[in-house]
């Protein structure tokens, strides 16, 4: 056996070096080089550079069958896997402390489990704790077999005599190879656990979730290779104090990126809410200034929600921008448009802006909403409560249309609005029964027709 070596690995992205420095050469993170111990190659060296010919196929010749899917019990997960799980796929799901990760994993495996074979394998939980959340959450445990474990060699050895259709590992963070010296959840530990694990699902089958911590910055901890080696990412959002959680998929190699799933926190665990427009929309009796209702595109699913805006005078030299769910560089760029192009002005004003429910709008079409929102809240007009507004703003004060327009006003028409300000590229041949369309194409135009 040659001599094992040490060397320094990046705990930001896992970039490797022989020497100890106080900055990665690779990304330029401080202090984040962590010593691991790498196990020397062997005396016959490489092998394989003089293996058999690859078989070599045209995109034509490519079988191209639909892949088989299992549903986790969950019409909302399967929504943002793509349509449910795919076997030898590996999932990584991340979030907050105490968001529901566990939770939602648990009540998947106890109900794939009476179907299929599961195995729950905890790095952080002891068999009883997992046990007395399941008889909390009244779920079927007669089927669920829970293992206690954070050595990946003894993971795979068990799970290969099981033979499990869903396995769970709770969390990737915990879980050690004895072929490196280095501590649980450091960057070499994480990278070759997780590898051992998606050579061991692509052989077998088994449909693997990984559950991962993540930074005070909110993104996954461990090298970021962890990302590009599984296949699907997804992201726990949402207030853990609050009742709503939102799973997004950041990267699917089997579905639709940008996916959202919408659960309601319970007594019971997490449920499904199948109409999150509805929950969205629950808003004061009365219409009051700053609030207006868009219509955003996630996923493959039109939602509606509301944009809220408080806009009062500042006593400060640089007046505050603030955003929650909302992009703030661009709430200072359409502000410049609206004084430019609209004749408004709100140098001297502090500007707070907020999507109700903490979801995330990261699309353009939210432009014309929150420009409504500002301008309601700024002149103390309301306005009227079944408006909907979307609609990209350009830098010239144009109205831009957005994707899939027709079905965002299919939904708006469903939920009962009257009215639609929106794009002119966007506005239909007809328009859905009960909703009239107000097509626009300059910035002038649309805050005319905000308080006809």
């Amino acid at each position: 056996m040659a001599k094992a070596k040490r060397m320094y690995g990046c705990t930001e992205c896992g970039a490797t070096f022989p020497k100890w420095a106080g900055q990665c050469g690779e990304c330029g993170a401080w202090n984040t080089l962590v010593e691991t111990v790498v196990e020397g190659a062997t005396p016959s060296g490489r092998t394989g550079w003089a293996g058999d010919k690859a078989n070599i196929k045209t995109l034509a010749e490519v079988s191209v069958e639909e892949i088989p899917r299992f549903s986790t019990a969950s019409s909302e997960l399967d929504r943002v896997l793509g349509g449910g799980l795919v076997d030898g796929s590996v999932v990584l799901i991340g979030g907050d402390p105490g968001i529901g990760k566990s939770t939602i994993l648990l009540q998947t495996l106890c109900n794939v489990a009476q179907r299929l074979p599961a195995l729950y394998v905890t790095g952080e939980e002891s068999q009883q704790q997992v046990a007395m959340r399941a008889r909390r959450l009244d779920l079927p445990q007669d089927k669920l077999k829970v293992m206690t474990e954070t050595c990946i060699e003894s993971i795979i050895a068990t799970a290969r005599q099981e033979k499990p259709k869903v396995m769970v590992i709770d969390s990737i963070q915990t879980i050690f190879t004895e072929q490196l010296q280095s501590a649980p959840g450091g960057v070499a530990q994480v990278r070759e656990s997780a590898a051992l694990l998606v050579r061991f699902a692509k052989q077998s089958g088994t449909a693997i979730f990984l559950v991962g911590h993540v930074t005070k910055e909110g993104a996954l901890a461990g090298p970021r290779v962890l990302e590009h080696m599984v296949d699907t990412v997804l992201y726990f959002e949402g207030e853990s104090d609050g009742r709503l959680r939102l799973l997004r998929a950041v990267k699917n190699r089997f579905g639709a990126v940008n996916e959202l799933g919408v659960f309601a926190m319970t007594d019971k665990g997490l449920k499904e809410v199948s109409n999150p427009s509805a929950i969205f929309l629950t808003r004061a009796q009365e219409a009051v200034p700053g609030s207006v209702v868009m219509a955003t595109w996630e996923g493959s699913r039109p939602m509606l929600v509301e944009v809220q805006a408080l806009v009062d005078t500042s006593h400060l030299g640089n007046p505050r921008r603030v955003t929650l769910g909302l992009d703030q560089n661009r709430l200072a760029m359409l502000l410049a448009v609206l004084h430019r192009h609209g004749g408004i002005p709100t140098y001297d004003q502090d500007v707070f802006l907020n999507v109700v429910g903490g979801v995330k709008v990261l699309e353009t079409a939210s432009d014309l909403a929150l420009m409504a929102a500002v301008i309601s809240s700024l002149r103390n007009r309301p306005l009227q409560h079944d408006l909907l507004v979307f609609g990209e703003i350009g830098l010239s004060g144009e109205i831009r249309p957005v994707p899939s327009g027709q079905e965002r006003l299919k939904e708006a028409a469903k939920h009962g609005f009257k009215r639609a300000i929106v794009p002119k590229g966007n506005a239909p041949k007809e328009a859905p029964a009960g909703l009239q369309i107000v097509a626009v194409t300059r910035l002038e135009q649309a805050l005319d027709a905000l308080f006809e």
